[in-house]
């Protein structure tokens, strides 16, 4: 499962963050490390950007750069 396909509210875990290089250090940078629990809060009114909740602050990223990101198992946690 992809991080752009969570739910408002599910909760889950990263497994992989893919990517170009450029991309993935920046998302790395911004605390989207594999093993980090993540929170879907909002998705704005045309579907990008989202809205998550990790290491106890919020972030906003674009849909497309959530794509990137691979999830465990797709279930809740």
């Amino acid at each position: 499962m992809k991080l752009s396909e969570l739910k408002i509210g599910q909760t889950s875990v990263i497994s992989a963050v893919g990517g170009e290089t450029s991309l993935r250090c920046r998302l790395l940078d911004m605390g989207l490390i594999p093993g980090t629990k993540v929170t879907l809060c909002k998705v704005a009114p045309m579907g990008d950007p989202i809205e998550l909740h990790l290491r106890g602050y919020q972030l906003s990223i674009r849909k497309e750069d959530a794509e990137k990101i691979e999830l465990t198992g797709g279930e809740n946690v």
